[in-house]
Protein backbone atom coordinates (compact mmCIF):
# COMPACT_ATOMS: atom_id res chain seq x y z
CA UNK A 1 0.00 0.00 0.00
CA UNK A 2 1.40 3.39 -0.88
CA UNK A 3 0.90 6.49 1.17
CA UNK A 4 0.94 9.93 -0.04
CA UNK A 5 1.67 12.93 2.83
CA UNK A 6 0.95 16.20 1.02
CA UNK A 7 1.64 19.67 2.08
CA UNK A 8 3.92 19.41 4.81
CA UNK A 9 6.87 20.74 6.02
CA UNK A 10 9.99 18.16 6.10
CA UNK A 11 12.33 18.69 8.45
CA UNK A 12 15.96 16.96 7.40
CA UNK A 13 19.61 17.57 8.48
CA UNK A 14 19.93 20.52 6.04
CA UNK A 15 17.03 22.68 6.71
CA UNK A 16 12.83 22.44 6.54
CA UNK A 17 11.44 22.52 3.40
CA UNK A 18 7.62 22.44 2.07
CA UNK A 19 7.35 19.36 0.32
CA UNK A 20 5.56 15.27 0.16
CA UNK A 21 6.68 12.07 0.76
CA UNK A 22 5.32 8.70 -0.25
CA UNK A 23 5.71 5.66 1.78
CA UNK A 24 5.49 2.09 0.64
CA UNK A 25 6.06 -1.50 2.27
CA UNK A 26 6.89 0.62 5.50
CA UNK A 27 9.81 2.72 3.80
CA UNK A 28 9.77 6.04 2.21
CA UNK A 29 10.18 6.00 -1.72
CA UNK A 30 10.08 9.49 -2.56
CA UNK A 31 10.93 13.26 -0.89
CA UNK A 32 9.65 16.04 -2.98
CA UNK A 33 9.71 19.63 -2.73
CA UNK A 34 6.57 21.83 -4.11
CA UNK A 35 3.06 20.46 -4.17
CA UNK A 36 3.13 16.18 -4.57
CA UNK A 37 1.95 14.60 -8.06
CA UNK A 38 -1.38 13.34 -7.07
CA UNK A 39 -3.90 13.27 -4.28
CA UNK A 40 -2.52 12.49 -0.83
CA UNK A 41 -3.40 13.15 3.19
CA UNK A 42 -2.85 16.86 3.05
CA UNK A 43 -1.18 17.35 6.42
CA UNK A 44 -1.75 21.93 6.40
CA UNK A 45 1.53 22.79 6.61
CA UNK A 46 2.11 20.87 10.01
CA UNK A 47 5.93 19.88 10.30
CA UNK A 48 7.23 16.08 9.98
CA UNK A 49 10.08 14.89 11.67
CA UNK A 50 11.87 11.69 12.27
CA UNK A 51 10.48 9.45 14.79
CA UNK A 52 12.62 10.25 17.74
CA UNK A 53 15.15 7.94 19.36
CA UNK A 54 15.37 7.31 23.04
CA UNK A 55 18.61 5.23 24.65
CA UNK A 56 17.85 5.77 27.82
CA UNK A 57 14.39 5.23 29.06
CA UNK A 58 12.96 2.82 31.94
CA UNK A 59 9.84 2.93 31.54
CA UNK A 60 6.67 5.00 31.64
CA UNK A 61 3.06 4.58 31.98
CA UNK A 62 3.45 2.52 35.42
CA UNK A 63 5.42 0.30 33.74
CA UNK A 64 9.36 -0.47 34.52
CA UNK A 65 11.60 -1.77 32.58
CA UNK A 66 13.63 -3.15 35.13
CA UNK A 67 11.07 -5.35 35.98
CA UNK A 68 11.27 -7.18 33.43
CA UNK A 69 7.32 -7.50 32.96
CA UNK A 70 7.08 -8.17 29.28
CA UNK A 71 3.41 -6.25 29.81
CA UNK A 72 5.06 -3.29 31.49
CA UNK A 73 7.60 -3.38 28.77
CA UNK A 74 4.82 -2.98 26.45
CA UNK A 75 2.91 -0.60 28.31
CA UNK A 76 5.78 1.81 28.88
CA UNK A 77 6.52 1.50 24.95
CA UNK A 78 3.26 2.18 23.77
CA UNK A 79 3.11 5.33 26.16
CA UNK A 80 6.50 6.86 24.86
CA UNK A 81 5.54 5.56 21.32
CA UNK A 82 2.52 8.11 21.26
CA UNK A 83 5.12 10.81 22.36
CA UNK A 84 7.04 9.98 18.34
CA UNK A 85 9.24 7.71 20.24
CA UNK A 86 9.89 5.57 17.58
CA UNK A 87 12.74 3.61 18.53
CA UNK A 88 13.28 2.80 22.24
CA UNK A 89 16.20 1.05 24.50
CA UNK A 90 15.29 -0.47 27.64
CA UNK A 91 17.16 0.90 30.74
CA UNK A 92 17.69 -1.23 33.61
CA UNK A 93 19.34 -0.51 37.20
CA UNK A 94 21.47 -2.06 39.26
CA UNK A 95 20.11 -4.95 41.40
CA UNK A 96 21.69 -8.31 41.92
CA UNK A 97 23.33 -10.34 39.39
CA UNK A 98 20.45 -12.90 39.01
CA UNK A 99 18.34 -10.25 38.70
CA UNK A 100 19.50 -8.51 35.91
CA UNK A 101 19.93 -11.83 34.13
CA UNK A 102 16.32 -12.27 34.37
CA UNK A 103 15.21 -8.97 33.22
CA UNK A 104 17.78 -9.02 30.45
CA UNK A 105 16.55 -12.45 29.17
CA UNK A 106 12.66 -11.46 29.52
CA UNK A 107 13.81 -8.32 27.61
CA UNK A 108 15.31 -10.12 24.78
CA UNK A 109 11.97 -11.73 23.63
CA UNK A 110 10.63 -8.12 22.83
CA UNK A 111 13.73 -7.13 21.14
CA UNK A 112 14.19 -9.83 18.81
CA UNK A 113 9.72 -9.33 17.91
CA UNK A 114 11.18 -5.87 17.34
CA UNK A 115 9.32 -4.26 20.28
CA UNK A 116 12.51 -2.91 21.87
CA UNK A 117 16.09 -1.34 19.93
CA UNK A 118 18.07 -3.56 22.81
CA UNK A 119 18.64 -3.37 26.42
CA UNK A 120 20.94 -0.91 28.53
CA UNK A 121 22.78 -1.93 31.88
CA UNK A 122 22.88 1.20 34.07
CA UNK A 123 24.37 -0.71 36.36
CA UNK A 124 25.80 -2.14 38.78
CA UNK A 125 29.51 -0.86 37.81
CA UNK A 126 29.21 2.43 39.06
CA UNK A 127 30.40 4.59 42.01
CA UNK A 128 28.87 4.88 45.10
CA UNK A 129 29.58 8.21 45.62
CA UNK A 130 27.84 8.89 42.12
CA UNK A 131 24.94 6.40 42.42
CA UNK A 132 22.27 8.24 42.34
CA UNK A 133 19.06 6.30 42.66
CA UNK A 134 20.77 3.43 42.47
CA UNK A 135 21.10 0.99 45.22
CA UNK A 136 24.59 1.21 46.99
CA UNK A 137 24.26 -2.03 48.96
CA UNK A 138 23.89 -3.35 45.25
CA UNK A 139 26.59 -1.72 43.65
CA UNK A 140 29.72 -4.37 42.29
CA UNK A 141 33.32 -3.98 40.84
CA UNK A 142 33.14 -4.00 37.07
CA UNK A 143 34.65 -7.81 36.08
CA UNK A 144 34.90 -8.93 32.39
CA UNK A 145 33.62 -11.98 33.37
CA UNK A 146 30.35 -10.77 34.79
CA UNK A 147 29.80 -8.63 32.00
CA UNK A 148 30.08 -11.41 29.70
CA UNK A 149 27.28 -13.35 31.87
CA UNK A 150 25.05 -10.62 31.30
CA UNK A 151 26.09 -10.39 28.02
CA UNK A 152 24.90 -13.89 27.38
CA UNK A 153 21.58 -14.32 29.45
CA UNK A 154 20.39 -11.18 27.19
CA UNK A 155 20.73 -13.40 24.02
CA UNK A 156 22.71 -10.19 22.46
CA UNK A 157 20.40 -7.61 22.65
CA UNK A 158 22.47 -6.10 25.57
CA UNK A 159 23.40 -3.00 23.56
CA UNK A 160 25.19 -0.67 25.97
CA UNK A 161 26.29 -1.17 29.84
CA UNK A 162 27.18 2.31 32.02
CA UNK A 163 30.77 2.02 33.78
CA UNK A 164 32.70 4.12 35.81
CA UNK A 165 35.79 4.68 34.62
CA UNK A 166 37.55 4.88 37.99
CA UNK A 167 36.53 1.58 39.36
CA UNK A 168 39.29 -1.50 39.90
CA UNK A 169 38.76 -3.44 36.79
CA UNK A 170 36.62 -0.82 35.00
CA UNK A 171 39.04 -0.70 31.72
CA UNK A 172 39.42 -4.38 31.12
CA UNK A 173 35.13 -4.39 31.12
CA UNK A 174 34.85 -1.40 29.24
CA UNK A 175 37.08 -3.71 26.61
CA UNK A 176 35.58 -6.80 27.29
CA UNK A 177 31.84 -4.94 26.00
CA UNK A 178 33.43 -3.04 23.27
CA UNK A 179 34.95 -6.52 22.18
CA UNK A 180 31.27 -8.50 22.13
CA UNK A 181 29.75 -5.17 20.66
CA UNK A 182 28.38 -3.80 23.45
CA UNK A 183 28.45 0.09 23.17
CA UNK A 184 30.24 1.02 26.53
CA UNK A 185 28.95 4.58 28.30
CA UNK A 186 30.62 6.12 31.03
CA UNK A 187 29.03 7.79 33.55
CA UNK A 188 27.71 7.88 37.30
CA UNK A 189 31.32 8.57 38.07
CA UNK A 190 33.81 9.94 40.29
CA UNK A 191 36.31 10.10 37.57
CA UNK A 192 39.21 12.36 37.27
CA UNK A 193 39.76 13.57 33.83
CA UNK A 194 42.85 11.49 33.18
CA UNK A 195 40.28 8.01 34.37
CA UNK A 196 37.74 9.42 31.87
CA UNK A 197 40.40 9.60 28.91
CA UNK A 198 41.47 6.28 30.04
CA UNK A 199 38.13 4.76 29.78
CA UNK A 200 37.64 6.86 26.32
CA UNK A 201 40.90 5.13 25.02
CA UNK A 202 40.12 1.64 26.22
CA UNK A 203 36.54 2.28 24.08
CA UNK A 204 34.17 4.08 25.78
CA UNK A 205 31.64 6.08 23.38
CA UNK A 206 28.84 7.52 25.05
CA UNK A 207 28.37 9.60 28.19
CA UNK A 208 25.69 8.55 30.32
CA UNK A 209 23.27 11.65 31.25
CA UNK A 210 26.35 14.09 30.80
CA UNK A 211 26.43 16.20 34.03
CA UNK A 212 24.23 14.17 36.17
CA UNK A 213 25.94 12.15 38.39
CA UNK A 214 29.35 13.23 38.14
CA UNK A 215 31.68 16.09 39.44
CA UNK A 216 30.73 19.22 38.00
CA UNK A 217 33.08 20.91 36.04
CA UNK A 218 36.35 23.21 37.86
CA UNK A 219 38.69 25.52 36.57
CA UNK A 220 41.45 23.22 38.07
CA UNK A 221 39.93 19.72 38.18
CA UNK A 222 38.04 19.56 34.73
CA UNK A 223 37.16 15.97 35.82
CA UNK A 224 35.16 13.65 33.49
CA UNK A 225 32.69 16.33 32.42
CA UNK A 226 35.59 18.33 30.06
CA UNK A 227 36.63 14.77 28.99
CA UNK A 228 33.56 13.52 27.84
CA UNK A 229 32.98 16.81 26.15
CA UNK A 230 36.10 17.62 24.38
CA UNK A 231 36.68 13.94 23.06
CA UNK A 232 35.46 13.36 19.22
CA UNK A 233 34.80 9.92 19.86
CA UNK A 234 32.18 10.14 22.58
CA UNK A 235 28.23 10.82 22.27
CA UNK A 236 26.88 12.74 25.10
CA UNK A 237 23.33 12.19 26.30
CA UNK A 238 21.56 15.00 27.75
CA UNK A 239 18.24 15.25 29.72
CA UNK A 240 15.97 18.18 28.61
CA UNK A 241 13.59 18.39 31.26
CA UNK A 242 14.79 21.34 32.79
CA UNK A 243 15.07 19.42 36.00
CA UNK A 244 17.95 17.37 35.17
CA UNK A 245 20.18 20.50 33.83
CA UNK A 246 19.98 24.22 32.70
CA UNK A 247 18.81 25.48 29.40
CA UNK A 248 22.32 27.08 29.35
CA UNK A 249 24.12 24.02 30.06
CA UNK A 250 22.24 22.28 27.43
CA UNK A 251 23.23 24.68 25.09
CA UNK A 252 26.73 24.29 26.09
CA UNK A 253 27.20 21.08 25.76
CA UNK A 254 25.65 21.36 22.28
CA UNK A 255 27.80 24.26 21.12
CA UNK A 256 30.89 22.08 22.37
CA UNK A 257 29.85 17.95 20.87
CA UNK A 258 27.61 19.82 18.25
CA UNK A 259 24.97 17.94 16.79
CA UNK A 260 26.75 14.70 15.48
CA UNK A 261 27.66 13.90 19.36
CA UNK A 262 25.00 15.20 21.32
CA UNK A 263 21.54 12.64 21.90
CA UNK A 264 18.92 13.62 23.62
CA UNK A 265 17.21 11.10 26.16
CA UNK A 266 14.42 10.86 28.87
CA UNK A 267 15.67 8.56 32.01
CA UNK A 268 12.16 7.87 31.99
CA UNK A 269 10.81 5.92 34.96
CA UNK A 270 7.39 4.57 35.07
CA UNK A 271 6.20 7.86 36.36
CA UNK A 272 6.16 9.12 32.86
CA UNK A 273 2.41 9.86 31.49
CA UNK A 274 1.25 9.28 34.75
CA UNK A 275 0.22 11.51 37.72
CA UNK A 276 2.37 12.09 40.83
CA UNK A 277 2.13 9.85 43.59
CA UNK A 278 4.70 6.52 44.70
CA UNK A 279 6.72 4.59 41.78
CA UNK A 280 9.18 1.87 41.90
CA UNK A 281 12.56 2.19 40.02
CA UNK A 282 14.07 -1.40 40.28
CA UNK A 283 14.53 -1.92 43.98
CA UNK A 284 14.19 1.69 44.89
CA UNK A 285 11.04 3.81 45.94
CA UNK A 286 10.40 7.40 43.84
CA UNK A 287 8.06 9.95 44.93
CA UNK A 288 6.71 11.96 42.31
CA UNK A 289 6.15 15.66 42.79
CA UNK A 290 4.66 18.18 40.55
CA UNK A 291 6.20 15.75 37.86
CA UNK A 292 9.92 15.41 39.85
CA UNK A 293 10.69 12.24 40.24
CA UNK A 294 12.72 11.77 43.39
CA UNK A 295 14.31 8.92 46.13
CA UNK A 296 12.13 8.30 48.86
CA UNK A 297 14.52 8.14 51.00
CA UNK A 298 17.70 10.73 50.18
CA UNK A 299 15.65 12.71 47.64
CA UNK A 300 18.29 12.01 44.80
CA UNK A 301 16.49 12.78 41.33
CA UNK A 302 15.62 9.53 40.42
CA UNK A 303 14.93 9.70 36.59
CA UNK A 304 11.78 11.88 35.23
CA UNK A 305 8.85 11.68 33.47
CA UNK A 306 9.69 12.96 30.32
CA UNK A 307 9.32 12.63 27.29
CA UNK A 308 10.63 12.84 23.61
CA UNK A 309 8.38 15.51 22.30
CA UNK A 310 9.00 17.84 25.42
CA UNK A 311 12.75 16.89 25.45
CA UNK A 312 12.71 18.29 21.76
CA UNK A 313 10.13 21.11 22.20
CA UNK A 314 12.35 22.30 25.11
CA UNK A 315 15.49 22.10 22.52
CA UNK A 316 14.01 24.51 20.30
CA UNK A 317 11.72 26.86 22.23
CA UNK A 318 14.17 26.95 25.85
CA UNK A 319 17.70 25.83 24.34
CA UNK A 320 17.49 28.06 20.94
CA UNK A 321 18.16 25.28 18.91
CA UNK A 322 16.99 25.12 14.81
CA UNK A 323 14.37 22.45 14.00
CA UNK A 324 16.92 20.93 12.49
CA UNK A 325 19.27 20.74 15.21
CA UNK A 326 16.63 19.40 17.71
CA UNK A 327 15.48 16.93 15.22
CA UNK A 328 19.49 15.54 14.20
CA UNK A 329 19.86 15.21 18.63
CA UNK A 330 16.47 13.61 19.00
CA UNK A 331 16.83 11.03 16.20
CA UNK A 332 19.73 10.65 14.06
CA UNK A 333 22.23 11.50 16.74
CA UNK A 334 21.30 8.26 18.82
CA UNK A 335 20.63 6.04 15.67
CA UNK A 336 24.00 6.52 14.98
CA UNK A 337 25.04 5.25 18.78
CA UNK A 338 22.75 2.20 17.74
CA UNK A 339 24.31 1.39 14.50
CA UNK A 340 20.79 2.36 13.18
CA UNK A 341 21.52 5.28 11.04
CA UNK A 342 21.42 3.56 7.61
CA UNK A 343 17.69 2.50 8.13
CA UNK A 344 16.39 5.40 10.30
CA UNK A 345 17.07 8.55 12.33
CA UNK A 346 15.98 11.31 9.10
CA UNK A 347 13.24 11.56 6.59
CA UNK A 348 15.40 10.05 3.52
CA UNK A 349 14.61 7.88 0.56
CA UNK A 350 15.11 4.52 1.52
CA UNK A 351 14.70 4.41 5.68
CA UNK A 352 12.34 3.09 7.68
CA UNK A 353 9.22 5.28 7.62
CA UNK A 354 9.39 6.08 11.56
CA UNK A 355 7.58 9.78 11.28
CA UNK A 356 6.48 12.37 13.48
CA UNK A 357 3.90 15.38 12.72
CA UNK A 358 4.04 17.78 14.69
CA UNK A 359 1.86 20.95 14.68
CA UNK A 360 2.81 24.78 14.38
CA UNK A 361 3.33 24.76 18.30
CA UNK A 362 5.80 21.46 18.06
CA UNK A 363 2.88 19.76 19.90
CA UNK A 364 2.54 15.83 18.51
CA UNK A 365 -0.31 15.68 15.83
CA UNK A 366 0.33 12.05 14.40
CA UNK A 367 2.94 9.38 15.04
CA UNK A 368 4.02 6.53 11.99
CA UNK A 369 6.16 3.55 12.95
CA UNK A 370 7.33 1.51 9.96
CA UNK A 371 4.51 2.74 7.86
CA UNK A 372 1.63 2.44 10.06
CA UNK A 373 -0.08 5.22 12.00
CA UNK A 374 0.36 4.83 15.76
CA UNK A 375 -1.02 7.98 16.15
CA UNK A 376 -3.55 9.73 13.00
CA UNK A 377 -2.80 12.92 12.46
CA UNK A 378 -5.74 15.49 13.80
Amino acid sequence: MSITLADARIVTPEGVHGGWLTIEDGRITHVGQGSAPGSGLALGGRYVVPGFVDIHNHGGAGGSFPTGDPEQASRAVELHARHGTTTLMASLVTASLDDLARAAAALADLCEDGLLAGIHLEGPYISTARCGAHNPALLREPSPQELAGLIKAGRGQVRMVTIAAELPGALDTVREATASGVIAALGHSDATYTQTIAGIEAGGSVATHLYNAMPPLHHRDPGPIAALLQDERVTVELINDGVHLHPAMTRLAFEVAGRGRTALITDAMAAAGMGDGVYGLGPMKVDVVDGVARLAEGGSIAGSTLTMDVAFRRAVHEVGLSLSEASEIASLTPARVLGLADRLGSVSVGKQADLVVLTEELEVSGVMRRGSWIVEPR
